[in-house]
């Protein structure tokens, strides 16, 4: 079995009194891409959300169970280390607007406080920046504002932001339904090249992208975990019916 970074335990999410995840076990395999599918409204937002703590910020949101990230239960951890621990990307591109691409990219160590000398500042930009593949599109405008680049550009700046934190696990949450396929081919090529540094979670409603870029995939409906397991194996022999039924497009 695969080392796992990241387990969940029996964990059940809420809106007041609408349970939008039931009873999830989960256990997220290291330094691969794990994609979490199913329909719209099936909870694959919320058990991110859930995973880096935004899912509290909502008023009225509760959660049950645990969430350990290597030993670590990230509700008995203060939610800003968590969040340097496991890094997020938004379905829609959201550079800093008034920020130039360098400042966004070392925006995380100016909200946490953490100070650091230019070289340090200079050598997280450009490290970050390769890493998420734009340093050589941008190293020459690195002090213009982010909202200049195209769709694409901007979601590898976003990319780029959350690896600067040198995250364990890498959220992304529909990081391409934005963006034209040309953009979507380079940010998916991106995503297999980062899982040797980082642990991928990528929420899609493409099931061709979880064919093409998942180790792993899971399968929410309705709240509840249906099948986890090999993306390969899932998309050639799913074990249950609703797995079955929502590859071959019955629903969703």
């Amino acid at each position: 079995m695969e080392s796992a970074v990241l387990k969940i335990e029996n964990f059940s999410a809420f809106f007041g009194e609408n349970q939008v995840l039931k009873e999830i076990n989960l256990s997220i395999p290291q330094n691969r891409i794990t994609a979490i599918m199913g329909p719209s409204g099936c909870g694959k937002t919320t058990i991110i959300r859930c995973i880096n703590r935004m899912h509290e910020l909502i008023p009225d949101a509760k959660v049950s169970g645990k969430i350990f990230l290597d030993s670590e239960e990230i509700y008995a951890t203060d939610a800003i280390i968590v969040r340097r621990q496991i890094g997020m990307v938004f379905q829609k591109p959201n550079p800093f607007p008034m920020m130039s691409i360098y400042d966004n990219v070392i925006a995380g160590y100016n909200l946490n406080g953490m100070k650091l000398n230019k070289d340090e500042k200079d050598k997280i930009v450009e490290e970050s920046l390769k890493r998420a593949a734009l340093w050589e599109e941008v190293k020459e405008t690195l002090h213009r504002r982010g909202t200049f680049l195209s769709g694409g550009q901007q979601q590898r700046l976003c990319i780029a932001r959350a690896l600067a934190m040198r995250p364990a696990i890498l959220l992304l949450d529909e990081p391409t339904s934005a963006l034209d396929p040309k953009a979507t081919s380079y940010i998916e090529e991106l995503i297999v090249q980062l899982k040797d540094a980082v642990s991928i979670i990528l929420v899609t409603h493409n099931m061709a992208q979880a064919a093409r870029v998942s180790d792993f995939a899971a399968f929410l409906y309705l709240g509840e975990l249906v099948e986890f397991g090999p993306t390969g194996r899932m998309f050639t022999a799913p074990k249950d019916k609703r797995t079955e039924a929502y590859l071959t497009g019955k629903f969703g």
